[in-house]
């Protein structure tokens, strides 16, 4: 057995290894399907060299396609896929003479807000979890989370179908470690569920080309109203 997943391991440290690959996995971490098109122009590589790279992806289930049409849409397999990138993220984080460099624009909005997969990671994402486990809605300890009796309430009366999200074959919620903040958000199907409602209420929306979202002005009075978060940036 040691063997076996040793071997795995060394496959998916390989194929995620290549830039190229990387890149593609990366921009597919905001939860969406991209077609092999539009993965191809995130690497920066042919259309032709592209299907190569994700045909491997796709062999050893890093990935999954379906067709629409004449496109095939790629999209990570699985929540659990998108929390090994993340969690490479917060190893790649790790500051080192080396490879300290100016921040970017864009790495400010990524710091700030962003989607991690299918929940809110960055300060924003951080923010929220902190607020609610101050409210004792959640309660993370070790490596899972509990959602309480009153938090379920809580939940339920901003919006989220509680009896559905515990019905699905996820993790239910647990805590996920953001590669910028170094501190947890919410993952799981709490953490999908808290984004897709802060996107249905259109306190956050997303920016064009990128997993960074930003949140709108309606979004800043409704998390101060709400959770007691103070998102200026």
């Amino acid at each position: 057995m040691t063997t076996v997943n040793a071997l795995n391991l060394a496959e998916v440290g390989s194929l995620i290894g290549d830039q190229a690959r990387a890149q593609m996995l990366t921009a597919l971490l905001d939860g969406r399907a991209l077609t092999a098109g539009e993965l191809a122009w995130c690497a920066g590589i042919t259309p032709q060299t592209a299907s190569g790279h994700l045909a491997k992806l796709q062999t050893a289930g890093l990935l999954a396609m379906e067709k629409q049409g004449r496109h095939r849409y790629f999209r990570l397999s699985s929540p659990t896929v998108a929390g090994m990138l993340e969690s490479m993220q917060v190893v790649c984080a790790v500051d080192t003479p080396k490879r300290i460099r100016p921040e970017s624009r864009m790495d400010a909005d990524l710091r700030q807000a962003r989607t991690c997969y299918d929940h809110l990671a960055g300060v924003l994402g951080v923010a929220l979890a902190d607020a609610l486990a101050e409210r004792a809605v959640i309660d993370f300890s070790g490596d899972g989370g509990l959602v309480t009796s009153a938090g379920r309430d809580f939940l339920d009366g901003f919006g989220l179908d509680m009896a559905k999200l515990e019905k699905g074959k996820r993790h239910f919620c647990r805590p996920c470690l953001d590669w910028s903040e170094r501190r947890h958000h919410i993952a799981g199907a709490v953490g999908a569920g808290l984004a897709d409602r802060l996107f249905d209420l259109k306190w956050i929306e997303r920016i064009k080309d990128s997993r960074a979202v930003r949140v709108t002005p309606a979004g800043r009075k409704g998390l101060q109203a709400t959770f007691g978060i103070d998102h200026s940036a």
